[in-house]
């Protein structure tokens, strides 16, 4: 069946609204990236008005260089390395490494989300190349929804309405309801399909139990960032249009991650990340937050983080202050497809561990990140591989498709290589080009 009508003002809202979780990490980025001056110059009031001074004209002239082509971005991409430089340049004349480093990260970060959000309010999402077949409509279709995931997205869509015109079974899940055990029975009731419309953490509970029953599976954006839904094509401004896939549809096979023994479609962070997201309050108040926590955890007096690896090279490796494990890589580069995977039924995952630079080691880092070049000495490590291993003296702190969770050492990571069946509309998916 059709999706039900809408009008333009409607999609146009519905769009903007979209776009205003990624703008509000946008924002986030540059908060803090300004608490981070602050805090490092709080007492050279005149080094503190020059970097603030760069970090304006930077960030703007970045947004613009990224957008642009042709004199525009020729006249503002100068500017903003410029700009950045001097503030990362009196940063470590006065010996303050970290802060630097840290800078130019969020304003990279920043910049490349906000673009991101923007682009994707304005158009829908580029289609991932990978190639699905045609099947027929679920015969017994089953959708969980999470009425307060995203803001009370689903409500606002009249999911439920919508759902059930469709013949589609609605589940709503309650404050301390089992999502494993609902989708269990579900199953087990003789469900062919199970979706979600909810945060990536529900998405992959239910695509656990689909994998394990051998069913298909259903994502419907209905969360505050929707980075799976994006990633399979869909678009997270449009939740009626991908209750499609319950009907006639294509289905393909995509990797599944696994850490210990939970599920993740997205991915799995350790070090800095996963601190911030057990941090009481972190959800409600996330600029904060980081603020209070990112000095302690990057700040010259921090203790070292305690995660033990073996490098893309073989080496053990310690002391990495990020740590990010992805089911498929992410494209990391200043691209309209940062923070994105291109694909997900490789067999890999993507490894990505970070830490900061001494001194005057940040530009090596920068170029170290920019080019995706793996280099210990620099502090930035990205590579493939899949299965991949972390150890610690104690307890693991992570962050689990964004909730938080702690594992016991060691913390084994692998790749279920095309373990989840997903349903699509139909005319999401393209072949892949070779």
């Amino acid at each position: 069946m059709d999706p039900v009508p809408r009008t333009r003002v409607q999609e146009l809202l519905s769009a903007l609204r979209s776009a205003i979780p990624g703008l509000a990490v946008a924002v986030a980025a540059l908060v803090m990236a300004v608490v981070s001056l602050i805090v490092a110059l709080f007492h050279q009031p005149l080094d503190l008005l020059a970097t603030l001074a760069g970090l304006v004209i930077a960030a703007p002239s970045a947004l613009a260089a990224t957008w642009s082509g042709g004199l525009l971005r020729k006249i503002t991409l100068p500017m903003a390395i410029l700009a950045a430089s001097v503030s990362a340049t009196l940063l470590l004349l006065r010996g303050r490494p970290v802060p630097s480093v840290l800078t130019v990260i969020l304003l990279l970060v920043s910049v490349g989300v906000g673009r991101h959000a923007v682009q994707s309010a304005v158009r829908r999402p580029p289609i991932v190349h990978v190639s699905g077949m045609s099947v027929s409509p679920a015969a017994y279709p089953v959708l969980f929804a999470n009425p307060r995931s995203g803001g009370g997205k689903a409500e606002r869509f009249a999911l439920a309405e919508e759902a059930q015109r469709r013949g589609i079974k609605y589940v709503i899940i309650g404050l301390g309801d089992d999502l494993r055990r609902l989708a269990e029975e579900a199953a087990e009731r003789g469900a062919d399909a199970l979706g979600v419309a909810g945060g990536d953490g529900s998405q992959a509970v239910a695509a656990q139990v689909a994998m394990e029953r051998d069913l298909a599976f259903v994502c419907v954006p209905s969360g505050t960032r929707n980075h799976f839904a994006r990633d399979i094509g869909l678009d997270p401004a449009d939740p009626i249009g991908a209750l499609g896939a319950f009907g006639e549809a294509e289905e393909r096979r995509i990797d599944l991650g696994v850490a210990g023994d939970r599920v993740f479609v997205n991915n799995v962070s350790l070090g800095v990340y996963a601190l911030l997201v057990a941090t009481p309050g972190y959800r409600e108040s996330k600029p904060l937050t980081a603020a209070h926590i990112l000095p302690a955890v990057l700040g010259p007096d921090a203790e070292p983080v305690d995660l033990l690896f073996t490098g893309p090279d073989g080496r053990e490796q310690a002391s990495y202050q990020l740590i990010l494990v992805s089911n498929g890589p992410y494209d990391f580069t200043a691209n309209p497809r940062f923070g994105s995977r291109e694909e997900m039924d490789n067999g890999v995952l993507g490894i990505v561990a970070a830490k900061a630079g001494e001194r005057d080691d940040y530009l090596q880092f920068a170029e170290a990140w920019w080019t995706k070049r793996s280099d210990p000495s620099h502090g930035w490590l990205q590579w493939q591989a899949p299965e991949f291993e972390v150890r610690s003296s104690g307890s693991i702190p992570a962050g689990v498709d964004g909730e938080a969770m702690v594992f016991d050492p060691p913390l084994r990571f692998r790749c279920l290589p095309r373990a989840l069946r997903v349903r699509v509309p139909a005319g999401t998916s393209r072949p892949r080009r070779d």
